[in-house]
């Protein structure tokens, strides 16, 4: 389910900010971008969002920067500071023309100059804190887009019903319509019928085209996603499912149909069913 989460702190003389983005996904699939120092604290974000999440994609970004103006001091390592200058008076040696290193040269080579670093422990623990805190909004968030999603399918759920019924009340009078017009075609024709045999052919045309098994189906699963929605929790592979049989259901009435208007009801049946199954996506 598509939801954001920022939340930041301060740890030491840094600042420590965490970003939480999640979308639909068939489980739950966690990506993390750490800096060096939070390394070590990947597995333990992993089960702290498998507590809180069931299925989702989720993109975990932190970032540590330093407080401008917190007066962290700098640590010079004078043994790697001493193996740079003896490298560069080697090299210099090797080229006569090459140009003396900057003070500034020499602090940018990696491990001579460092900050101060925030205690480790406390680092780890701020960050996990923290980690929880946009954990628990973007939940939050997700439970409000459910919420309206749920009021979204409860309508179309609605609307599935409705058509459902009007396509039973007319059965009665297409069928008596199709008998009709066959009577209708073999007077014209002028030709001489069984009786019997031709009752056995309205008989066998009207089971044919009969659809209650399908509607009392159709009515079974309107009342099933009713329930789901109303029990609440993680539902989206439910009513994934059954959005798959609502459908199996109305394409059965199409290919059952007998008039236009029987089509036309299949077909809007199906309209909105493919509407509550786009959104059903984005259900954890």
């Amino acid at each position: 389910m598509t939801a954001f989460a920022r939340e930041s702190s301060s740890v030491g003389d840094s600042n420590l900010t965490v970003e939480l983005r999640s979308v639909n996904h068939r489980y739950l699939d966690c990506v993390f971008k750490l800096p060096d120092a939070l390394r070590s604290l990947e597995p333990k974000l992993r089960e702290q969002a498998a507590r809180v999440l069931n299925r989702g994609k989720l993109e975990c970004s932190f970032r540590l920067q330093a407080q401008a103006g917190g007066g962290t001091a700098l640590a010079i390592d004078r043994e790697q500071l001493q193996r740079v200058l003896d490298a560069a008076r080697e090299i210099a040696g090797l080229l006569p023309r090459s140009q003396p290193l900057s003070p500034l040269e020499i602090l940018q080579f990696p491990g001579v100059c460092c900050a101060t670093e925030t205690n480790e422990d406390s680092l780890l623990g701020s960050a996990s804190s923290l980690f929880d805190t946009a954990l628990a909004a973007l939940a939050a968030n997700r439970e409000r887009e459910g919420t309206r999603l749920a009021a979204m399918i409860g309508e179309r759920i609605t609307l599935v019903e409705r058509e459902a019924a009007t396509i039973r009340d007319l059965l009665p009078a297409l069928q008596q319509q199709q008998r009709t017009r066959l009577l209708a075609r073999l007077a014209e024709l002028q030709v001489e019928v069984d009786n019997d045999r031709l009752e056995q052919e309205l008989v066998y045309l009207a089971q044919k085209a009969d659809v209650d098994e399908e509607l009392d189906r159709l009515q079974a699963h309107v009342e099933e996603v009713r329930d789901i929605l109303a029990r609440g929790g993680p539902c989206g592979r439910r009513l994934d499912f059954l959005m798959q049989e609502l459908n199996r259901e109305a394409n059965t009435l199409s290919s059952k149909s007998i008039s236009t208007s029987g089509t036309q009801g299949a077909v809007e049946l199906k309209v909105l069913i493919e509407q509550m199954r786009e959104q059903v996506q984005n259900i954890e």
